[in-house]
């Protein structure tokens, strides 16, 4: 069923100050009455446009629209679209790192305003350009002196919880942002700690003894006006966290996946031509976002990437992915997003009636994906039949780089070697036919020294 012409965005609702539509396909954001007094402070003081100019904040336009409720409605603005949207659930340790230090350098920024921020969730932050950006434009409001950070306990719960758990625990521990939504909660953390964590001042005061008062006070009524926090105070405690957050370390090591290209059983030459043929296939198609999934430490994604194609690098090893967010850093790579995902078991849609966070599916289709180096995974590590794999490529893509190794390729062979060789459909052949229910084979190019093929197909 097709969306209506205008409509409300359905994870947007949660924030009484406004919310995000799509009118004629363009996105806008309401900003109610409520809102009125710190949306014009926010504009006055200056901070919105140290915020933009530093690329800290999306930037936006204010328009002559009218809301989807007019009678509530101050203005309509225009924010710049982010064209890819990510979770916290996807990003690697250096992401979700960033992304925390941003959130702490715009708290302080709000703060020299006489601005705080009452939301700090992770889901305020995406990545565009290469870099992390703050997109709740509504997300500011005024500071009154005496007042703690209203958003202390989000921050920890959507950061820090995380990346602790992550540096001292296990890098995987990321994921838990998906189970809950709407923050790590810090009883929790503190339980997976491991207890040599409460010899560090920070981590006790911020996650343990944090923990442990949310637990007091659960059930008990708190006047919030009780406690007055001043205003150094609260910088002081901004300082803190940021020294905590610089100080997290973790090191990618020991993965098979991010040492792949080491140990590949391509000549030089071969590496060379595979390139240049996914170039050839890049300019036949011309197209304007590249989902490669499966894409390790991203060297076939910087193919597209360099094209200035807006490429989503996706991949299951964090090791490999953090590599490559390393490495996108230092080559200040702006059209180039590297991602946690695992194929077999994508993001789903979740939160509120399974729709606050889309599926990886539904943020495509992608006018191309890469599948390289990765059918024999799928099919032999994950007994999917070449049926399967070509429907799924069929939904999140128009056109598909993929790579065929058949099955005497030492790679695949790898793969049989503590297993029964079940798989008499795993031919050129079948897979030829498989994919074609749902494409059309444009080319097919031979890798020179391999039995390994290149195709080229766009969605039937």
């Amino acid at each position: 069923m097709d969306k209506p012409k205008t409509y409300k965005i359905e994870s947007s609702f949660r924030d009484p100050s406004g919310y995000i539509f799509k009118k004629n396909n363009e996105l806008l954001r309401q900003i109610n009455l409520i809102y009125k007094e710190d949306y014009d402070f926010l504009l006055s003081s200056g901070l919105y446009n140290d915020l933009v100019k530093n690329s800290y904040l999306i930037s936006h336009k204010e328009t002559n629209f009218a809301g989807l409720s007019p009678e509530n409605a101050y203005k309509v603005i225009k924010p710049e679209v982010v064209p890819f949207i990510s979770y916290p659930y996807e990003w690697c340790f250096s992401q979700l790192k960033n992304a925390a230090l941003l959130t702490l350098k715009i708290e302080k920024k709000a703060l020299e305003y006489k601005m705080t921020l009452k939301d700090a969730t992770a889901y305020n932050i995406q990545f565009l350009r290469g870099q992390p950006i703050f997109i709740d434009t509504l997300s500011f409001e005024k500071y009154e002196e005496g007042t703690p950070w209203v958003a202390y306990k989000q921050f920890c719960q959507h950061f820090l919880a995380p990346l602790l758990l992550m540096s001292k625990v296990d890098i995987r521990l990321n994921k838990l942002a998906e189970i809950f939504i709407d923050g790590i909660p810090l009883d929790l953390a503190s339980s997976l700690l491991p207890f040599r964590s409460k010899f560090s001042f920070s981590i006790l005061s911020h996650i343990h003894l944090h923990a442990m008062s949310q637990n007091y006070f659960a059930d008990k009524t708190v006047k919030t006006n009780k406690y007055k926090v001043s205003r150094t105070s609260t910088f002081g405690l901004i300082d803190n966290l940021e020294s905590v957050i610089k100080k997290l370390k973790w090191k990618p090591a020991g993965s098979e996946w991010a040492e792949y290209y080491q140990i590949t059983n391509y000549s030089s030459a071969a590496f060379k031509q595979k390139k240049m043929i996914i170039s050839d296939f890049l300019d036949k198609i011309k197209p304007k976002v590249v989902w490669d999934s499966g894409s390790n430490n991203g060297i076939f994604s910087r193919i597209a990437s360099d094209h200035k194609i807006l490429t989503i690098s996706f991949d299951v090893d964090p090791a490999a992915v953090e590599k490559n967010y390393i490495e996108s850093l230092k080559k200040k790579e702006t059209f180039l997003l590297p991602l946690i995902l695992d194929l077999t078991n994508p993001s789903k849609s979740i939160g509120w009636q399974n729709k606050e966070r889309m599926s990886f599916i539904e943020r495509g289709p992608a006018d191309m994906a890469f599948s390289l180096a990765l059918i024999h995974h799928l099919a032999i590590s994950n007994n999917l039949p070449f049926e399967k794999i070509a429907s799924f490529y069929n939904q999140i893509c128009k056109s598909l780089v993929v790579e065929f190794i058949p099955k005497d390729d030492s790679k695949v062979q790898k793969l049989l070697a503590t297993r029964k060789d079940i798989f008499t459909d795993y031919t050129q052949e079948n897979f030829e036919e498989s994919f074609s229910q749902y494409f059309k084979i444009i080319d097919r190019k031979k890798i020179k020294g391999s039995k390994r093929i290149l195709y080229l197909m766009v969605k039937k």
